[in-house]
């Protein structure tokens, strides 16, 4: 895999994640129709998930692959920008309910 593909990878799960997340909290802002603060609650748990199996995949194809260590570590930095959004808005949620 080239080192743009395994960022790729990264980035393509992150926005995949934050557009769910944004739908759901902003289907509900909006709406408020109950099936979107449960489908965030939902996303939480299978999207966290996903993200791990991604995490976990990209960490072990970095150890066996030495040379895509950094594009590997860089995908999974990009992944982790969704923890702090996720945790915003799992507050936000929280407190509308």
């Amino acid at each position: 895999m080239d080192n743009k593909e395994i960022v790729n990878i990264g980035k393509y799960v992150f926005w995949l994640s934050f557009l769910l997340g944004n739908i759901c909290l902003f289907g509900y802002l909006v709406s408020r129709i109950d099936v979107f603060a449960i489908g965030g609650f939902l996303l939480l748990i299978f999207g966290s998930i996903l993200n791990l199996l991604v995490i976990a995949g990209l960490l072990i194809y970095g150890s066996i692959y030495h040379a895509k260590l950094h594009a590997c570590l860089q995908s999974i930095g990009i992944l982790l920008i969704n923890i702090p959004i996720a945790c915003l808005y799992t507050v936000i949620g929280v407190n509308l309910n």
